[in-house]
């Protein structure tokens, strides 16, 4: 894999949060354990074989992340440690959508909203590295199947996570420069553990 001394595009040496199928489980995760709704009837929105949607008379939800929103500027630092490596960081903001169905679809969309607020909730949700921001109104959104209305009811609501991509981009362990300041004088040398810049006198 190339590094900063060998030239060429850099990838990350680290492994990023979950964006595919992983994301999916967890938001899985999250629905299940606010609701109690069995597993199997909290369903990734998109899948490549969609199953048979469950009876009316039956509770379930799909969920699933709609749009993934990077903030302007990600932060990049130097870790010196070792060869040396730099991080990039950023936060994304994950907006996300549960839609209930069922005859009680509406009472499972409350209570998975409210849900959202508990501490202890939240406290899971920090492991997976994300934080709530906030929870949309309940919106009424009914399907028309084979001239007959299923109730459903949808949740928008917004995570905020940190992501962290570390790239070798090593230590510079010699150069050869010379720094002149307008006046004629050596300005503002770079204090280094081990300096690689001698100033000279003009």
């Amino acid at each position: 894999m190339a590094d900063s001394s060998t030239g060429g595009y850099l990838r990350p040496t680290t492994e990023a949060p979950p964006y595919d199928i992983d994301l999916d489980e967890v938001m899985q995760g999250v629905v299940v354990g606010m609701t109690g709704l069995p597993d199997d009837l909290v369903r990734p929105r998109w899948q490549p074989v969609q199953p048979r949607q469950p009876n009316h008379d039956e509770d379930w939800c799909a969920v699933g992340v709609t749009a993934i929103l990077p903030d302007g500027n990600p932060a990049i630092s130097h870790k010196g440690a070792g060869e040396g490596s730099s991080v990039l960081t950023r936060h994304e903001v994950l907006e996300t959508l549960a839609s209930f169905y069922g005859p009680t679809a509406r009472s499972y969309a409350a209570m998975f909203r409210d849900g959202l607020y508990v501490s202890q909730n939240r406290e899971q949700m920090f492991f997976n590295g994300m934080g709530l921001i906030d929870v949309d109104p309940i919106r009424s959104a009914p399907e028309l199947l084979n001239q007959n209305w299923r109730r459903r009811y949808d949740v928008a609501f917004r995570f905020r996570r940190r992501v962290d991509r570390t790239y070798a981009i090593l230590n510079v362990l010699q150069a050869a420069g010379t720094i002149h300041g307008d006046g004629g004088s050596v300005t503002g040398v770079a204090a280094y553990e081990k300096p690689f810049i001698t100033p000279v006198e003009p």
